[in-house]
């Protein structure tokens, strides 16, 4: 269902109406919020890189959680291969090529076409399974949700994607990593408790 409502925001976007709204969010988003906005998206983009997915695994390995590293990071994997899958099979222009002299491009263009946004898809494919694989309450998951959702902010904000590029990307993110928490049951591995479901010892037992 989440893949499927992906491709109903590309084709939603690629109408006329459509596109013309997602253009006039673009243009909100990326006009500028002031230096500061600048300086904390520019810092946030990168979290959403295959390369922070697979450094975010190593700490998590550090940490003791071998298994849980390895399958979020798998799902950041899987999730980054078909992102350049899809890029090559749906040629969309980014932002800078189809609005040239309006777009404020703040870092540098990246390769690849821009539909689905590769980066907050594989943030949250890893976020997805690392958080219940390591049993992570549900605040705790909000807060990561939220971190990606300011990660795919981030890439409208910059420059080089289209706001439904984001929100499919965030779709498919988190399409990918239950995926693989449904594949990891599947095989009869027994789901990890949340924080809420752990039971509570007492000082005195």
């Amino acid at each position: 269902m989440l893949a499927s409502a992906a491709i109903l925001v590309e084709s939603a976007s690629s109408s006329r109406p459509g596109a013309a709204l997602d253009r006039r969010l673009f243009r909100w988003v990326n006009r500028g919020h002031g230096a500061r906005a600048d300086v904390v998206f520019d810092g946030l983009t990168e979290l959403g890189s295959i390369t922070a997915s697979g450094a975010a695994g190593v700490a998590v390995a550090a940490a003791g959680h071998r298994p849980a590293a390895a399958r979020a990071a798998g799902a950041a994997g899987t999730m980054w291969l078909v992102g350049q899958g899809l890029n090559r099979l749906y040629l969309r222009a980014r932002p800078y090529n189809t609005l040239p002299g309006i777009v404020r491009l703040l870092i540098g263009k990246p390769k690849g076409t821009s539909w689905p946004s590769s980066h907050p898809a594989v943030m949250l494919a890893f976020l997805t399974v690392a958080g219940e694989e390591l049993g992570l309450s549900a605040a705790e998951r909000r807060a990561l949700a939220a971190l990606a959702v300011a990660v795919a902010a981030s890439r409208v904000y910059l420059g080089v994607h289209y706001p439904s590029d984001v929100v499919a990307g965030l779709l498919l993110g988190r399409a990918v990593g239950l995926a693989w928490l449904a594949a990891g049951r599947g095989t009869g591995r027994p789901a990890r408790p949340r924080a809420r479901d752990r039971p509570v010892h007492s000082a005195t037992a």
